[in-house]
């Protein structure tokens, strides 16, 4: 059973950095794709950034040059870099998997099947 389980959330003022972490247990396939989504009070859930065994990324517009997503290449565990953070960047951060992802400009959570329960990112003015 594929288990991603996410940490390293907080609260920070503006303009300040956190490093978000995701650990995938179980996970035995050759090829991935793994992502970052969030979803703030009252709002849909967003696509934050996705990466592929492929090397593909992408990132959503509100994120693009202050966010960046890695991944351990010895273990299954996703990081997400933020830097520069603003108040409209909080929300519940999702950590998702799964085998394959479509082309990079249509991913979306439907291409995931395995996630995690979340980490609150909570930035103050």
């Amino acid at each position: 059973q594929v288990h991603p389980v996410e940490s390293g959330g907080g609260s920070v003022q503006a303009g300040g950095s956190l490093r978000l972490s995701c650990e995938v247990s179980g996970y035995t396939y050759s090829t991935w794709c793994m992502g970052w989504f969030r979803q703030a009070p009252g709002k849909e859930r967003e696509m934050v950034a996705v990466r592929d065994s492929r090397t593909r990324t992408t990132y959503g517009d509100s994120v693009k040059g202050r966010f960046t997503i890695s991944k351990d290449r010895t273990q299954n565990t996703l990081y997400l870099q933020m830097n520069s953070l603003k108040p409209d960047d909080t929300g519940m951060y999702y950590c998702a998997a799964d085998r394959e992802c479509g082309p990079m400009g249509w991913v979306s959570e439907a291409d995931f099947n395995y996630w995690g329960q979340g980490t609150q990112v909570t930035v103050s003015s």
